[in-house]
């Protein structure tokens, strides 16, 4: 049997899949085949009719390799697990692709739907802006007795959401499962699948599939990305601490990625790496197979958590995309979208030669087989040790003349040099700000040359990288807090005027103060002298405005919040008597701006709306009742107003 003995299906779950329930998570299962004369070709999608032509022929090309793996035996299997991102064309089928309803439980209630925020499918016009997400188990078997020597097939989980926590150990058991029993794995699996709960971001979730339970750690809400059809009304108690102690809580997407594993050959260019994607800097990353490229831009998009990667990237990213042709056909001069390109195709270093920074991680791996799958990391990668990434190179104290002479005969040779020999090297022009934390580097373990003690020390290592780049990246963003700071009602003042707006924000003076008072001392012993321009860059970049703009408005939320929580604790009677006339009537208009606003929000179906609703009234037949009796008539006058005056 090719799945893991420990993985059996329960008795069999309802053969009727709930759609709207599936979709929650998953958009359609696929199950593609490579024929050397056909090409790709769709044996199995379910449930149908979810993806244009468009979609299925890009998904199709993004589910195999560039090149069949090479020195396997003469009769054997090799599977590996990547995942792509591609950009939604032709949409067909609304019904069958909402967006994922995301649902937040409150703490005090765990079985009540929360009210803390929602997702609101909206319909857009630019449906093509959206992104769907691919999770792969691809096996290639080697069988001389078969026709040209051996098959390819992939199984496909598409998902609008990137919970590469989820999908990776699904497919662990849905791949193998699939081609012991075939079609009917796609349909059990959609059928578990169907009676999940909804998603919660920034939530352990224990997800039943089978007789296992895949318990994961969904990103939070913060770092997920928006597009046109969602609008995400967030509540700033859900933003999860920028330091939590606890490091298995996601801070940000893809944290399961193995940062040390696949960047070991190249850590002391992380840092440089990490400022590239800070400021939204077109990035190549080249690896020799899909489940390297995809882990190096998982691991580089999480580098910068907890701020929100608002650049393309694609962690598998082949010829056959409609938009390597405008890549392709960008004049000389012309400048690349920011971006981050994850392929493991030669020839984009000669197509994309102009391309800014290029990244080469990762080594050809030999010999591996389906038992990797069962028994590895979820993201494909063979858990023995990679050959050219031992720890020698890892260590600062081991560094010697001739690794420097390799470096520099690295950088005059360029990529081009990785179409003869693969090597792990990074070629860039910028001029980085930050210096490299030797500290960190000379805390990381080595582990020798066992495996399992390898595999703990992956772990560690990966744990005081990422505590580091978080601490690094929640350093660079706090200058920044102030704009977020809310206003509660101070004592004695009343709460029902509405709160004073956020500190507006202008470049030039954040800038200018930020440059009288200094980076801190966290960022001071870590960058160079030319540090405000990092923080102009960055003010400039694509990731900035997403970011601040979203914090804002969590901020904006949460003080509207407290006045709202305010107004319902706050007896209205003790600030008539010491209200002037015209105090008392910019108090009406408060107070009727305010219950408009909540029946229009919120209606009165829900039973805190309808709390918050009748004590606005309340207020507001208060406060009439005190105003001048022609006052009251000319209020009077408007239906609407009298309406809610009277209750009616």
């Amino acid at each position: 049997m090719s799945r893991s003995p420990s993985f059996s299906l329960k008795s069999e779950p309802s053969p009727e899949v709930d759609n709207d329930s599936l979709h929650r998570w998953i958009v359609a299962f696929y199950v593609i085949r490579f024929d050397l004369e056909q090409g790709q070709v769709v044996e199995e999608c379910f449930p149908p009719g979810c993806l244009s032509e468009d979609e299925e022929l890009g998904t199709a090309f993004s589910s195999f390799p560039d090149s069949v793996s090479q020195n396997h035996n003469r009769s054997s299997i090799h599977d590996c697990i990547f995942f792509f991102r591609i950009r939604r064309r032709g949409f067909v089928d609304a019904a069958n692709v909402l967006t994922s309803e995301i649902v937040e439980i409150e703490r005090d209630t765990p079985q009540k739907s929360a009210t803390n925020w929602q997702v609101l499918s909206k319909q857009s016009s630019d449906e093509g802006s959206r992104f769907l997400y691919g999770f792969v188990f691809n096996r290639q078997r080697h069988d001389e007795r078969l026709k040209r020597g051996g098959e390819q097939k992939s199984v496909v989980i598409l998902s609008h959401s990137p919970f590469s926590s989820v999908f990776r150990p699904l497919l662990q058991i849905m791949g193998p499962l699939f081609f012991d029993i075939g079609k009917k794995a796609l349909e059990h699996v959609a059928a578990y699948v169907s009676l999940w709960p909804p998603p919660v971001p920034g939530k352990l979730m224990e997800l039943p599939i089978g007789n296992a339970t895949l318990k994961v750690n969904l990103p939070p809400v913060q770092s997920l990305p928006l597009d046109e059809r969602m609008m995400l009304e967030e509540s700033a108690t859900l933003m999860v601490p920028l330091l939590a102690t606890n490091q298995s809580i996601p801070l940000g997407l893809f944290h399961e990625a193995d940062l040390f594993g696949i960047f070991r050959g190249i850590l002391l260019q992380l840092w440089i790496l990490w400022e590239l994607v800070l400021v939204g800097e077109p990035i190549l990353i080249i690896a020799p197979t899909p489940p390297q490229c995809c882990e190096a831009v998982a691991g580089l998009v999480s580098l910068v958590a907890p701020l929100l990667c608002s650049i393309d990237f694609r962690p598998y990213f082949t010829i056959h995309d409609p938009e390597f042709a405008q890549l392709n056909s960008l004049q000389d001069g012309g400048s690349f979208p920011p971006m981050i390109l994850g392929v493991t195709n030669l020839f984009f270093l000669k197509a994309l030669r102009k391309f800014p920074h290029i990244v080469s991680v990762g080594s050809p791996v030999a010999n591996s087989s389906r038992a990797n799958i069962a028994s590895g990391s979820s993201s494909g990668r063979p858990t023995g040790r990679l050959e050219g990434l031992g720890v020698q190179q890892l260590s600062l104290r081991k560094f010697s003349p001739s690794s420097l002479l390799n470096a520099v005969k690295l950088r005059r040779e360029g990529p081009l040099c990785l179409m003869t020999d693969h090597k792990e090297a990074v070629w860039t022009s910028y001029g980085a700000t930050t210096k490299p934390d030797t500290s960190i580097l000379n805390r990381l373990v080595d582990a020798g040359a066992l495996t399992r003690v390898e595999e703990s020390m992956s772990v560690v290592n990966n744990e005081i990288l990422r505590r580091h780049f978080l601490e690094l990246t929640t350093n660079f963003l706090s200058p920044f807090g102030p704009y977020f700071k809310i206003n509660t009602p101070s004592e004695g003042t009343s709460p029902f005027v509405d709160p004073p707006p956020l500190p507006p924000f202008n470049a030039e003076e954040f800038l200018y103060t930020l440059a009288a008072r200094g980076p801190g001392k966290f960022l001071s012993k870590r960058m160079r002298s030319n540090w405000l321009d990092l923080y102009r860059r960055f003010l400039k970049g694509e990731n900035f405005m997403p970011w601040f703009t979203r914090r804002r408005a969590v901020a904006e939320q949460e003080q509207h919040r407290l006045w709202k929580q305010a107004r319902l604790k706050t007896d209205i009677q003790q600030f008539l008597s010491k209200m002037a006339e015209l105090e008392v009537v910019d108090s009406f208009n408060a107070i009727e701006r305010h219950l408009l606003g909540e029946l229009q929000k919120y209606g009165t179906s829900r039973q805190d709306s309808m709390k918050s609703c009748q004590k606005l009234q309340e207020d507001l037949q208060a406060v009439f009742n005190v105003l001048p009796k022609d006052m009251q008539q000319l209020l009077l006058m408007n239906p609407e107003r009298a309406a809610l005056v009277q209750g009616t």
